[in-house]
């Protein structure tokens, strides 16, 4: 055999485990991989290692996207209780004999520290997934009961631990999955309206509720006063206001066209908290205005877009609602930190998705970005 002939042969056996990735999808991973390392470099100019550790992360996270590429969908459903399982086990593991850092028990020591909580951000859409695949042919109201139920009780131990931003994003990961089933708008509307009303309410009487000394059941103090800091910053200006007022004033001195790369004088002068982390969108609209912000929420756009293109395309009922579910955990992750860094929600501690430093936050995404190209690359096998 011909060096030319062992080459094509030899390529032939490995083009269908390294010709993966859905191209458009790829594309846009790129270009926030890009503006990523970019931005971390500036926001992290005063901690040594944190650019070169992002790297790492990327890394990190593109082979297991890689991987996750590789594995089926109906192999993923196979998984899809025992890892569910796993991760309740694990959750309450850590609410039993967790570690305790900074006033949270979210972490376990297993001969390595994790958190158990990341693994319900993929095992909670995978098992409502798997569950009303189960049931595909006659959805019922105790199957959306059973599913809330499924979803009620890691959203609790997460938020017990406290742990408010996973917990929102485990809880949206779930209501996705629900709401793809099947579930009827005269259920979801009145949840809406509720909301509303109750986010009126809050801001009409924010003075009196916020006051000191008024309890708020089934709220930690500090997550009250991230609520009462939101309605009004300027209350505690020095204290828990200083990050919201902060943030704010970074991305609106952005103006027009930013204040330049790497001159970015809120973040260089470290008046943004964890600028590289759950802050980096402050940095990046300091420095690259609103015109970087707005091809920022494209690539976002596009990234939803494309996700909900290879949900709607999907072969199977459990790939159709794991892959939208997906999509727009990516979308919540977004909008949370955008609306938390711009004063319009709540800090909660959720990361700009493939934009912010963090080793776990982005092993997940990748994680989750994997499995979409999973469903890509699989429903042309199937078509083929």
């Amino acid at each position: 055999m011909s060096e030319r002939s062992f080459q094509s042969a030899l390529w032939r056996r490995v083009r269908p485990y390294a010709a993966v990735f859905d191209v458009p999808l790829s594309i846009i991973l790129v270009f926030l991989t890009i503006f990523s390392l970019v931005t971390v470099y500036s926001a992290g100019y005063d901690f040594p290692g944190r650019f070169e550790g992002q790297i790492r992360n990327f890394i990190t996270a593109f082979l297991l996207m890689w991987l996750m590429a590789n594995v089926p969908p109906q192999t993923l459903m196979r998984f899809a209780v025992p890892i569910y399982s796993l991760g309740i086990a694990f959750l309450l593991a850590v609410a039993a004999f967790g570690m305790v850092k900074r006033g949270a028990r979210r972490w376990l020591d297993v001969g390595v520290v994790v958190q158990p909580s990341e693994i319900m951000k993929i095992g909670m859409p995978l098992m409502l997934a798997w569950y009303f695949h189960k049931h595909e042919t006659l959805v019922r109201a105790r199957d959306f009961l059973a599913a809330a139920i499924l979803l009620a009780i890691p959203v609790g131990l997460i938020a017990k631990q406290p742990d408010l931003g996973t917990a929102i994003l485990v809880l949206g990961a779930g209501i996705y999955v629900i709401y793809f089933a099947g579930l009827s708008w005269k259920l979801i509307a009145p949840v809406i309206a509720a909301a509303i009303v109750a986010v009126a309410l809050l801001v009409y009487f924010g003075g009196r509720i916020c006051a000191q000394g008024v309890p708020w059941p089934g709220m930690h103090d500090y997550q009250k006063q991230r609520v009462c800091t939101l309605l009004d910053p300027t209350t505690d200006p020095l204290g828990k206001g200083f990050h919201t007022i902060q943030a704010a004033i970074a991305v609106g001195s952005g103006g027009i066209t930013g204040k330049g790369y790497l001159k970015g004088t809120q973040s260089h002068l470290e008046f943004i908290p964890e600028r590289t982390t759950d802050f980096i969108f402050a940095v990046y609209a300091e420095e690259f205005g609103l015109i970087g912000n707005v091809f920022l929420m494209l690539l976002y756009i596009a990234l939803i877009v494309r996700g909900l293109m290879i949900a709607a395309n999907a072969p199977s009922y459990f790939s159709r609602l794991l892959a939208g579910a997906i999509t727009l955990t990516f979308f919540t992750y977004a909008f949370v930190n955008m609306g938390m860094v711009s004063g319009l929600l709540p800090i909660v501690g959720v990361p700009l998705p493939f934009m912010s430093y963090g080793g776990t936050a982005l092993g997940t995404l990748g994680i989750g970005a994997g499995i979409l190209m999973s469903v890509q690359r699989h429903r042309k096998f199937i078509q083929t």
